[in-house]
């Protein structure tokens, strides 16, 4: 070894010690304390403590700096928040511009999340982005389903597809989209009955509704306020249903934040769009980078 490379590794050694298992874990629990109270998922909450006390176990640290050790714990945590967050985006108006027409979208989630609204936010994008668009209401079980979708038509000025109370949900996707071909629609949203991911008939109808329509995503969405429930939704739907990515609705009044992580690292799946008001307008795509940051800004 060379006189510079000696005195180096010297230096090193007298000026830094090896970070140990305790005092990580020590650490971690305090970050994984605020997390939880994130509405981050505590199953996602052990394996990043975990993870990181495993990555960093070792690492040598400044003796003489205070600040280190949590600025090292701090970086290796926005890099596993930000794996736990996936990737596999995509832009909804560019896939829809791309993919075969008419390019069709199912929507699912559960009673009240703000499914409907959010399909009226998507239509309005397509809409915006010069695609011809076509609304279909295969939520046939809940009065009220029909208009309420029909409205949001009217207002979008766009074509809605329904049928009475009680119909076969499926059979509203399939002329929804048999329609669409025969007109030369662009793109065909169907909404879907909001239902508890616990229902196992309901779900079972969704996977027939997904089987007939053949849609060319399927799109899971979430309320951001559903807390740690979110989390059982994602793993539910995905299992039973499966889906393509997720849109949380009501980002904007979500103080916690923790639903992003949960959801995606449970699913594996993105979060590509999050509402954020009550406009049409009001849908931004997700940004993984902000939303840690500001994430770790408030822990």
């Amino acid at each position: 070894m060379k006189v510079g490379e000696l005195f180096k590794s010297l230096v090193e050694t007298i000026s830094t010690r090896p970070l140990n298992r305790r005092e990580l874990e020590k650490i971690l629990d305090e970050y994984g304390l605020k997390l939880a109270s994130c509405d981050v998922a505590l199953p996602l909450v052990d394996e990043l403590k975990n993870k990181i006390a495993e990555a960093l176990e070792g690492q040598r640290t400044p003796i003489f700096d205070r600040n280190a050790v949590k600025r090292i714990v701090e970086k290796e945590l926005e890099k596993f928040l930000l794996e736990a967050l996936g990737k596999n985006r995509f832009d909804i108006v560019e896939e829809a511009k791309k993919s075969e027409k008419p390019f069709k979208i199912l929507f699912i989630g559960v009673n009240g999340v703000g499914k409907t609204t959010t399909i009226a936010k998507v239509a309005y994008l397509l809409k915006k982005a010069g695609l011809s668009v076509l609304l279909a209401c295969s939520d046939t079980f809940r009065a009220g389903a029909v208009e309420q979708l029909s409205q949001h038509a009217k207002s979008l000025d766009l074509p809605v597809i329904s049928k009475e109370y009680g119909s076969d949900p499926a059979s509203v996707g399939f002329e929804a989209v048999a329609y669409a071909s025969s007109r030369g629609f662009e793109a065909v949203l169907i909404d879907t009955a909001g239902r508890m991911h616990t229902d196992i008939n309901l779900m079972d109808e969704l996977r027939k509704i997904k089987r007939i329509v053949e849609p060319s995503y399927t799109i899971l969405v979430i309320d951001a306020l559903t807390g740690n429930d979110a989390w059982n939704q994602a793993l539910d739907f995905q299992s039973k249903v499966g889906y393509d990515a997720i849109i949380l609705a009501k980002f904007d009044a979500d103080d916690k934040g923790g639903a992003a992580l949960s959801v995606s690292y449970v699913s594996k799946k993105p979060v590509i769009y999050v509402g954020t008001g009550q406009k049409y307008s009001d849908l931004e795509k997700f940004n993984p980078e902000n939303y840690v940051k500001k994430l770790l800004s408030t822990i």
